[in-house]
């Protein structure tokens, strides 16, 4: 019976790993489509206890201390609003996701970098409207010749993303786990079709 209690006692916190919360702004709506805005069950415990949120969800798990026991939130929604960011950072993986995760010479989506259409060497800036996601051998091809020279074409002109069009582009990009509890969160917003 002991052997029994403390596998179970071991492996408990590996397995409540697995039971993040979906984090609401004040409006309902998710802090952010991709990366899903999400908090591990700890954080929302915290946040709970502190009054920070409201928890709308739940999974069918408890967590227990001596004086209490509480279920794990699956669906937290913030008690102030935090004012969504307008800029969108220029990184890799937001740039990624601006052209959808695909090659912009070839429409190829696996090993992935980044290529500046006008090269650096022929002057060319690292900006949005100058650098866009290419697969490896796009790349390497076109090394710091221009498009004209290779024969490329872009599927889609690279310009600046609007912090909008990048959570519109996250709704597309679901991550590998939905818990049943988020579905009514992530999309009530989308429009419906007819």
């Amino acid at each position: 019976m002991d052997g029994d209690f403390r596998t179970n006692f071991v492996r408990e916190p590996a397995a409540l790993r697995n039971y993040p919360a979906l984090v609401l702004n004040a409006d309902f709506r998710p802090l952010s489509y991709y990366p899903l805005s999400l908090w591990p069950w700890q954080d929302a415990v915290k946040a709970a206890f502190l009054d920070r949120v409201t928890i709308v969800a739940e999974y069918d798990r408890v967590v227990r201390s001596p004086r209490t026991e509480i279920r794990i939130p699956s669906v937290v929604v913030l008690k102030e609003f935090v004012k969504p960011q307008k800029r969108v950072a220029f990184t890799r993986f937001n740039l990624f996701l601006r052209d959808e995760f695909c090659c912009q010479y070839c429409g190829g989506r696996g090993d992935l970098t980044f290529d500046h259409v006008i090269p650096r060497a022929r002057g060319g800036v690292t900006s949005w409207e100058n650098v866009v996601a290419a697969c490896g051998p796009c790349n390497l091809r076109k090394g710091s010749k221009s498009l004209k020279q290779v024969g490329y074409h872009l599927r889609n002109k690279p310009t600046a993303p609007s912090a909008e069009m990048m959570q519109n582009m996250g709704r597309k990009f679901p991550p590998n786990h939905l818990h049943e509890s988020w579905m009514d969160f992530l999309y009530w917003d989308a429009e419906l079709d007819a």
